[in-house]
């Protein structure tokens, strides 16, 4: 990919590099942010928050617990202690309000390496040289609750990339750097966000947490939108995008409302001409100011992705 194509290019031209990371500079700022305050007791004996992301408690009087690992333990017999259901709760109704999928772009640690890989193969061009189905991911994620009460352990948390490199960082990453060595190949060689938007039974059951969440990507200046398709091409989950952009004249608002959206903000970051911006699921009007002539538009390149 030549620099002229990169996405984002025109926007960081026309509206300074700044506008044109701020999300993406901000979600790095929190991931790793997250990462630091888990590491400060290990590491430097201040502890802030001691556990990890599957259980953590933090200033000693908040607990947080993965939902998806409550739920294992429960399916294999074991009796939940109640600052675990309580941190379950917690988190559940966080991320029913601003979006499970966030935990996914704002927080989850694997999101650096898949981002990565992403990233390289924009730009040595690589092509999907494999297809799966974005379904899949909810028959890993069935899979993952249909194994505790079979086997009577957690066997999704030995293999599960998100704790392994969380764990990793602090005791030493051991064989996990097969698991996410085996991430970052699959997302660069075989298929395109393979393991966050087809596989990643986590990132599923955040989707579903989030199913109704209040806190929405609008596309509220689509009539703007001069078919560049940077927006697809950053995007992690990038079908939510089309019925939003494109939808106008079968009567779909502008608001992404499909739960697998990351609410990354990269869509935002990269449009040059300021389609999107964060908000909520009821912000429905399209903005209509500076509305591109016909001649202006691409008809039909956006419409066939």
């Amino acid at each position: 990919m030549s620099i002229e194509d990169r996405p984002g290019r025109t926007a960081a031209a026309e509206q300074g590099w700044w506008k044109a990371h701020k999300w993406l500079l901000l979600r790095r700022a929190s991931q790793l942010g997250i990462l630091a305050l888990f590491l400060l007791g290990p590491v430097a004996g201040i502890w802030i928050v001691t556990g990890n992301l599957s259980a953590s408690m933090t200033l000693a009087v908040l607990p947080l617990t993965d939902p998806l690992l409550l739920a294992q333990s429960m399916l294999s017999g074991a009796l939940p202690v109640l600052s675990g259901v309580i941190g379950a709760l917690i988190v559940v109704l966080f991320y029913a309000v601003i979006g499970g999928r966030v935990f996914c772009s704002w927080v989850c640690p694997v999101n650096l390496v898949t981002d990565l890989a992403a990233w390289l193969r924009r730009r040595l061009g690589i092509r999907d040289n494999a297809r799966l189905s974005r379904h899949t991911r909810w028959w890993l994620l069935g899979l993952v609750l249909a194994l505790p009460p079979v086997t009577g352990v957690l066997a999704w948390e030995y293999v599960n990339p998100v704790s392994m490199l969380h764990r990793g960082l602090i005791f030493g990453m051991g064989w996990a750097w097969l698991i996410l060595g085996a991430v970052f190949l699959y997302d660069l060689l075989l298929v395109r966000r393979g393991w966050c938007g087809h596989l990643c039974p986590v990132g599923a059951a955040y989707a579903l947490i989030g199913s109704g969440a209040l806190v929405r990507i609008n596309a509220a200046g689509r009539a703007r939108c001069d078919d560049c398709m940077d927006c697809f091409a950053v995007c992690p989950e990038p079908q939510v995008i089309k019925p939003a952009l494109k939808g106008a004249a079968a009567g779909l608002g502008p608001v992404v409302t499909d739960r697998q959206c990351t609410n990354c903000g990269r869509c935002i970051d990269v449009c040059s001409k300021d389609v999107f911006s964060f908000g909520s699921r009821w912000a429905g009007a399209d903005d209509t100011r500076h509305t591109p002539t016909q001649q202006t538009l691409s008809p039909g390149i956006g419409a066939g992705a």
